[in-house]
């Protein structure tokens, strides 16, 4: 018996999971400002609905927010012209339900005591709920309903003296995975979490030093790769070059292993490989592990495309692009009337039918989130006049909520999480169903299996296993996605 089925209602939702933000800094260049728009341009993946940058020039800080696109809202002399400065910081956001508004788009600006301070973050803090309750009751009033202004709060009743000193006294009493991004007068600063589970990238472009999510922001600039920013670690960018710190008790890195699956740009480098090649790695593994008779392989576009293309190397099968995308369609377009959201699908993906009909199919995708497209889009293959059609995704089933920084369903709407693959299978339409296996995933990566005890990788997604403890959540403030979507959803 099919223990629940996602598709009572004819709503696709948005059925991805999203990396919730990018961040950006740079120090000791005249064009910090415009550079970094560059930056969070190339890093406009990871979050479309907002951006912000910050620039300083001594003691003065100039700020932009706006929603929408970075080149819609970063590109013209009247926004530009104003950020001056020699350093700066930007962020990407996607928001969640309720959280889009202005007073959530980061960087988050405060003046302290010492001076102008900025900061953006990308993760999620895991008791930011009982640390923003207990602010409220020492007398601080938050703006937002983001998890990150409670660092700012806490580096506000800090008893420390600098910048760094307070950051860091902050950051010992939050919980979660982080990637932070933050500027003082005359220094930015770079921070990742003790696991290392949200990425952050060390660049360099002449004299000036860079801090990016991923190398495809450095690319976009013409800056070198110098190395990531290790678990744990601090680096000071100011006019003296690098200072690198070790403020924090590290433990294994625990990188989060979606990053390579979906979030990053296939272009960039992570953990010093190729995310295009790990995924085309992916792909030949699960061909391994499923193989099927069929006449064609087809990416679900575009997350699917280098595992599908690993996928059909190691099978022996044609590759063609039998889906193709409209990339001219936003989540927007398809809310407004209940007959445009039927359409869901075919508004971003057309049928190929010349390369579909009349065979068997293998389809490629990267997750199964609540299953709504994948149904759509096995029904478009079908009318299209495939013969079969297996379906593929190149990631372990999506059984379990992410609480560090990913934007998912509460554990109950994933569709993996109450159904067999069988049971999945049979509500999507296909007539088969594979994942790669949590084992194939690991070699995939370059190990040989999942090692129980010590993983390389935060794969909560699909195991259970939390690296980080779930304060907010194992006290009631409730299941699925992030501390700062619960708040949104509560403030909305």
């Amino acid at each position: 018996m099919l223990t629940t089925n996602p598709f009572d209602r004819d709503d696709l939702g948005d059925d991805k999971l999203h990396e919730e933000c990018g961040v950006f800094g740079l120090y000791g260049h005249a064009d910090a400002a415009a550079l970094t728009a560059l930056g969070l341009h190339a890093l406009q993946h990871r979050g479309q609905e907002a951006a912000g940058i910050v620039a300083a020039e001594g003691t003065q800080f100039h700020l932009h927010h706006a929603q929408g696109h970075v080149g819609d809202n970063f590109s013209t002399p009247a926004v530009m012209a104003p950020l001056r400065g020699n350093q700066a910081i930007g962020h990407n956001r996607y928001s969640t339900a309720g959280g889009a508004g202005l007073r959530n788009i980061q960087p988050f600006f405060a003046d302290f005591s010492f001076g102008g301070f900025a900061l953006a973050h990308n993760g999620n803090l895991t008791n930011a709920r009982i640390l923003r309750r207990q602010l409220v009751q020492r007398g601080c009033l938050f703006r937002s309903t983001s998890d990150t202004e409670v660092i700012i709060h806490l580096m506000a009743t800090s008893l420390f003296g600098t910048p760094v000193e307070r950051l860091v006294d902050a950051l010992r009493q939050v919980e979660g995975a982080y990637s932070v991004v933050a500027m003082a007068e005359g220094q930015v600063i770079g921070i990742r979490d003790p696991l290392g589970v949200r990425p952050l990238v060390l660049g360099r472009l002449g004299d000036a030093h860079v801090l990016a999510s991923e190398t495809c922001a450095l690319d976009i600039i013409g800056a070198d790769f110098v190395r990531e920013v290790e678990p744990g670690e601090l680096v000071v960018l100011d006019g003296r070059g690098v200072t690198s710190l070790r403020p924090f008790n590290s433990g294994q890195s625990r990188f989060c292993v979606f990053e390579h699956i979906y979030f990053s740009r296939p272009d960039s480098m992570a953990e010093g490989k190729s995310v295009y090649e790990r995924r085309k790695n992916i792909g030949a593994e699960l061909a391994r592990e499923s193989h099927v008779e069929a006449d064609v392989v087809i990416p679900v576009p575009d997350s699917g495309v280098p595992a599908a293309l690993g996928y059909a190397s190691e099978a022996g099968i044609p590759f063609e692009i039998g889906i193709i995308r409209n990339h001219y369609v936003g989540r927007t377009f398809i809310e407004p009337t209940d007959q445009i959201r039927h359409l869901g699908v075919k508004l971003k993906h057309n049928a190929n039918r010349a390369f579909i009909e009349g065979k068997r199919v293998v389809l490629v995708d990267d997750s199964i989130v609540r299953g709504t497209t994948s149904k759509k889009i096995v029904e478009m293959v079908r009318a299209a006049g495939a013969k079969e059609v297996h379906l593929r995704i190149s990631s372990p089933p999506t059984t379990h909520s992410c609480f560090y920084g990913v934007d998912t369903p509460e554990r109950s709407k994933l569709l993996a999480s109450s159904n067999s693959v069988e049971q999945m299978a049979a509500l999507i339409g296909a007539d088969s169903l594979a994942f790669v296996s949590i084992d194939g995933l690991y070699r995939a990566m370059g190990h040989p299996a999942r090692d129980t005890a010590k993983p390389a990788f935060c794969d909560a997604c699909f195991t259970g296993d939390y690296p980080i403890r779930l304060a907010d959540h194992d006290s009631g403030a409730g299941e699925g996605g992030s501390v700062s979507m619960l708040a949104d959803r509560k403030a909305s």
